[in-house]
């Protein structure tokens, strides 16, 4: 059971709150509707039920806050506006990579493709697929923790009536397993005729609470509606007639020829177009379309009947409008009044296998394998024009490293590749389905910088090997000898690129976009490197030789001289400028990103 208690959202710069001590419930085995015009507070009041927007409240989902479940996503599945997802993905990717999110078996997807009815377009790009297809994908990804509970914002916007209508089966499929399922809508007639409960809300607050048929019965006014190629005509003569008989009857002027007849029956309005000989096309009984002031979904003129009843003294609507059926007492009252704010939060463990869920992220989209063929390309070609000249060192050659450039190729490349990583979860947040911002547990980022570090080590090892080989291929073996200490060079070489690949991800982590992980790794060349050269060149410089010797003498066991060989080896690279540049650069982007999320959670 779902229960809403007590939701209010936070006024906007003096204007009332979009949601105001908002109260009702959704049972289980049952679909609930949240009727209301645009701007009424429908997908406000479902992101207060997910703690995506601060207020107060508190909203229950089976005797529990979203903050206090352990794992969300297998309790609540959620669609909110469009599907989340870089557009370059596949649709099976996408749907294995929130898997790996959602902590379910990779087949789990492959099976909500055959339920939703998406078999065939499973290597179709997101961004390709026409609007009932996206659709599906939305509600695939909604089920795949098999959750009891199902919030959905306007899902039916923009589809045809047949998959309007497979939408609503599904939902009521999922009520009769015994899930429960709210649903928010502009459309009475979609609200009476696919819910088993209508919660109709007017200008943030709840002016209803009944029973689908019960809403049927007393909020949707019944029409007549004709279509006739003398609309005019028959409009003059039924009003006529009905002043004439002292009859409450509005005709409204509809599209074209078609005519809305509200207070009359179809007998009624047929006998006066044969009295008046105006031809009828079609004559048919409907309910809604409102109070007769305008065409559209007519929610305002029912709005307006549900607040006059419920002044009138209606008890459902007063008792569900105050306290709501079935609300919890003692500490949930308080803690509804309290608000969600002064509760004890538990960040939610999302994604639940991080390390499978980045490895899906970064092999799912064109964007790697271009950069890596790019940076293999390019770091080709210098390297071959400048082993031309002969007037650059072998180093910087295998690195196709030009003099004039901050960085080779392979380490911006690097760069580039770790700052997607978080640059495209706040692009296309497909983790913020449920639970709103971009998780900052340790585990996403440790995973992060772990998959960044090996596809950084890969690219520097294929740029040095391919572009050694080229140099001996086009200049022969005896020209492009190998160096005496390329353990050491092999070291920097990789030192570099891992750490610009590290300096991408903490850095589109920290500023939120992938051009800011890019700045950080070019501001160490370009800022942190010449300033740290006129430091260590100056003439107060004290060398750190024996360093080694000294740690081994604090640390009381012997080291053995291979490691004692690789600990001043180390030492020798990171004591380069750009070594040192790039160290201080990580441990400031790390720092940064500890305290933005703390910052976030006291904020919160």
């Amino acid at each position: 059971m779902l229960q809403a208690i007590g939701l209010t959202s936070i006024p906007r710069r003096d204007r009332p709150p979009a949601v105001d001590d908002l109260t009702f419930e959704a049972r289980p085995g049952a679909v609930t509707a949240l009727l209301g015009p645009r701007g009424s507070g429908k997908t406000t009041a479902l992101r207060l039920m997910l703690e995506l927007e601060p207020g107060r409240g508190v909203t229950y989902f089976r005797g529990r806050p979203l903050h206090r479940i352990a794992h969300p996503p297998r309790e609540v599945g959620v669609l909110l506006g469009d599907v989340p997802g870089h557009p370059s993905r596949t649709l099976r990717g996408q749907l294995r990579m929130l898997c790996a999110a959602t902590g379910v078996p990779v087949a789990r997807a492959d099976e909500l493709v055959r339920t939703v009815g998406l078999t065939g377009l499973e290597r179709r790009r997101i961004g390709t697929l026409p609007i009932g297809a996206d659709r599906r994908l939305g509600l695939a990804a909604a089920l795949l923790g098999a959750p009891h509970t199902l919030l959905l914002d306007e899902p039916a916007a923009g589809l045809s009536v047949p998959e309007g209508a497979w939408l609503h089966e599904l939902l009521r499929a999922h009520a009769a397993e015994g899930g429960t399922v709210l649903y928010t809508t502009e459309d009475p007639k979609d609200a009476a005729g696919n819910a088993d409960r209508v919660v109709t809300l007017d200008g943030g607050r709840l002016v209803a609470d009944q029973d689908a048929v019960e809403f049927a019965r007393t909020r949707l006014r019944p029409r007549v509606v004709v279509r006739t190629p003398h609309a005019a005509r028959l409009a003059a003569a039924v009003t006529q007639e009905a002043r004439a008989a002292r009859r409450p009857v509005e005709v409204v002027a509809e599209d074209g020829n078609r005519l809305s007849v509200y207070g009359s029956d179809c007998a009624t309005v047929g006998d006066t177009a044969f009295r008046h000989g105006v031809p009828v096309h079609r004559l048919a009984d409907e309910r809604g379309g409102g109070n007769g002031a305008g065409r559209g979904s007519g929610v305002p003129g029912q709005v307006r009947s549900a607040r006059e009843g419920e002044e009138a003294g209606a008890p459902e609507n007063r008792a569900a409008a105050s306290t709501g059926a079935g609300q919890p007492s003692g500490a949930t009252e308080r803690e509804a009044r309290s608000g969600r704010r002064g509760a004890v939060r538990r960040p939610a463990r999302s994604p639940l296998r991080p390390l499978r869920y980045e490895l899906h992220r970064l092999l799912g989209v064109p964007s790697t394998p271009l950069v890596v063929a790019a940076v293999l390309l390019v770091s080709v070609t210098l390297a071959l024009l400048l082993g031309r000249g002969g007037r650059v060192e072998l180093p910087a050659v295998l690195a196709g490293w030009p003099p004039l450039s901050p960085l080779p190729p392979a380490a911006v490349g690097a760069g580039l590749i770790g700052a997607f990583s978080f640059g495209e979860e706040y692009r296309y947040p497909a983790l913020t389905t449920g639970r709103g911002a971009v998780p900052r547990r340790p585990g996403l980022l440790l995973a992060k910088l772990a998959v960044a570090a090996v596809v950084a080590l890969v690219l520097g090892a294929l740029v040095a090997g391919i572009d050694l080989e080229a140099l001996r291929f086009v200049y022969g073996a005896e020209l492009v000898p190998v160096p005496r200490n390329w353990p050491t060079l092999c070291s920097s070489w990789l030192g570099l690129v891992v750490g610009c690949a590290w300096a991408g991800v903490l850095g589109a982590g920290v500023f939120r976009a992938a051009a800011a992980g890019v700045a950080a790794v070019l501001a160490v060349p370009v800022a942190f490197v010449p300033l740290l050269q006129k430091v260590l060149t100056g003439p107060s410089v004290r060398s750190a030789a024996g360093l080694p010797a000294r740690l081994r003498e604090f640390a009381g066991p012997q080291w053995s001289p291979a490691l004692d060989r690789w600990i001043a080896g180390v030492l020798r690279v990171v004591g380069q400028p750009a070594g040192v540049a790039l160290s201080l650069t990580l441990t400031g982007l790390l720092c940064a990103y500890v305290f933005t999320g703390l910052r976030r959670k006291a904020r919160w």
